[in-house]
C-alpha cells in the first residue's frame, strides 16, 4: 500500500518581512588574513544529443570560504533537461551542503527536452584582498560555510568613518516595500546601500553600491535608507544590505500511486512506533527548491525498516537519499509477520511565502496511510 508524506518548510525568515540587522552591521573581532573565496567556474552543458545547450539561465553556485577539500579538482553534474528548460534528474553527490546541485535545479535552460546531460564545474580560488566588493558583499547575504574573515569586512567597510565609536544608533529602520519587489525563484536577491549622514543623522546621498541586479529591490532599498533615522553627528560611507528570500522552485509532477507490488503484504494502516522525523535537504531549502522521493522498503516483524531502496526521486537524488534516511530512523509497531512490498511517496514542500499568501493558501502537511 502506497502512502503519502508531506513536508512543508517553514524557514525561519519569512520571504517579504524586514531581514534581522545583518552581519555586516556587526564586525566585532577581526581575523588576521583568513581563507580565500572559493568560486566555481561552470564549463558547457553538454546532453547527449550533441546540440549546444544555451547557459545563459544558468544559476551560479554560491562561493563558500576555501578549504584544502577544495583543491581536490573539478565536479561533474549529470541531469536531464524536461520540456519546460529544467534541469531534473540530478546526481548530485559532492556534498550535502553545497550548492552545487541546488544552483543547477534552480537553473533554466531552453525549452527542449534532452537526455544525458552534463556540466563540470573547477573550483576557483578567490583571495581575500583580490575579490570584488560584490563578491565579498554577496557572500555575508548566503554565509554557508563560516563567517568573512576581517579582512573581507575591511574592505567592504573601505576609508569611511561610520563604524568609528561611539557608532551611529538606529533609530528608525525603513525596509523596502518588498511588495514591489517579485521574488526570483530559486535566487535570493540583494542590494548593498551606501550613504552619508549629516549632522543631524538623517542619511544623504543614498546609493547602491553593489547588489544581485534585481533594479526593483535597488529602487526600494535606496528610498528605505532615506526614510532611516539615526542619532546625530555627521558621518560618510555607511552601509547597510537588504534583501528578499528566493522565490519557491515547484518540484517536477510526480507520478500518481502504482500498483502494489507482487507478494506484497504491507497493511494500509501502519501503526508507528517511532514516527518518521521529516527534514528538509538543508541545501535545497536554502534556495526553496522543492522535491519528491518514492521510497520501497519491508518491515521486520519486531518492526524495524529494511531493504529500503530509492524508486524514484526529483528534482535531485538527494531528496531521494533524505526520504531515505527519514525511514530508516523511523519504526513500525511490532507485528507477527512483518510486511514486504511497502511504499512510502515523500513530497517536500514550502510553506507559502508570509505577506503573498492568503488564509486559502494555508496548506496543511498531507499525510495518507
Amino acid at each position: 500500500m502506497n502512502f503519502l508524506f508531506g513536508l512543508l518548510l517553514a524557514p525561519s525568515s519569512a520571504g517579504f518581512v524586514p531581514p534581522p540587522l545583518p552581519v555586516i552591521d556587526t564586525i566585532g573581532a577581526r581575523d588576521s588574513g583568513g581563507p580565500s573565496l572559493a568560486g566555481w567556474a561552470p564549463g558547457p552543458v553538454t546532453c547527449n544529443d550533441g546540440t549546444p545547450v544555451d547557459t545563459a539561465g544558468l544559476v551560479h553556485p554560491l562561493k563558500g570560504l576555501w578549504r584544502d577539500s577544495m583543491a581536490r579538482g573539478d565536479v561533474t553534474l549529470r541531469f536531464d533537461i524536461d520540456a519546460s528548460g529544467r534541469a531534473i534528474s540530478i546526481e548530485d553527490r559532492y556534498s550535502p551542503g553545497a550548492d552545487l546541485g541546488p544552483a543547477l535545479a534552480a537553473s533554466h535552460f531552453p525549452a527542449a527536452a534532452r537526455e544525458g546531460c552534463s556540466i563540470t564545474f573547477t573550483p576557483k580560488e578567490i583571495p581575500i584582498a583580490a575579490a570584488t566588493i560584490g563578491d565579498l558583499a554577496a557572500y555575508t547575504m548566503d554565509p554557508i560555510s563560516g563567517r568573512l574573515p576581517g579582512q573581507g569586512w575591511s574592505r567592504l567597510w573601505g576609508e569611511g568613518d561610520c563604524m568609528e565609536r561611539p557608532r551611529p544608533q538606529v533609530l528608525t529602520r525603513a525596509y523596502p516595500d518588498f511588495r514591489k519587489v517579485p521574488a526570483k525563484p530559486g535566487v535570493r536577491e540583494w542590494a548593498l546601500v551606501s550613504y552619508d549622514l549629516d549632522a543631524n543623522g538623517k542619511p544623504v546621498h543614498a546609493r547602491i553600491m553593489t547588489g544581485s541586479g534585481n533594479q526593483a529591490l535597488e529602487k526600494e532599498s535606496v528610498k528605505a535608507v532615506a526614510r532611516s533615522r539615526f542619532t546625530g553627528g555627521a558621518r560618510q560611507a555607511c552601509r547597510f544590505p537588504y534583501w528578499l528570500k528566493p522565490g519557491t522552485v515547484p518540484a517536477p509532477p510526480m507520478p500518481g500511486p502504482g500498483d502494489q507490488p507482487k507478494n506484497a503484504s504491507c497493511p494500509a494502516e501502519k501503526q508507528w512506533a517511532v514516527p518518521p522525523t521529516l527534514r528538509f535537504p538543508p541545501a535545497y531549502g536554502r534556495r526553496r527548491i522543492e522535491g519528491w522521493a518514492i521510497i520501497a522498503y519491508d518491515v521486520a516483524p519486531w518492526g524495524a525498516i529494511g531493504n529500503a531502496r530509492v524508486v524514484q526521486a526529483q528534482p535531485s537524488d538527494a531528496f531521494g537519499r533524505q526520504a531515505l534516511q527519514m525511514l530508516q530512523q523511523a519504526k513500525l509497531a511490532s507485528s507477527p509477520q512483518g510486511a514486504t512490498g511497502c511504499v512510502a511517496r515523500v513530497r517536500f514542500a514550502m510553506e507559502p511565502q508570509a505577506g503573498s499568501r492568503t488564509d486559502a493558501d494555508a496548506v496543511e502537511p498531507e499525510t495518507e496511510f
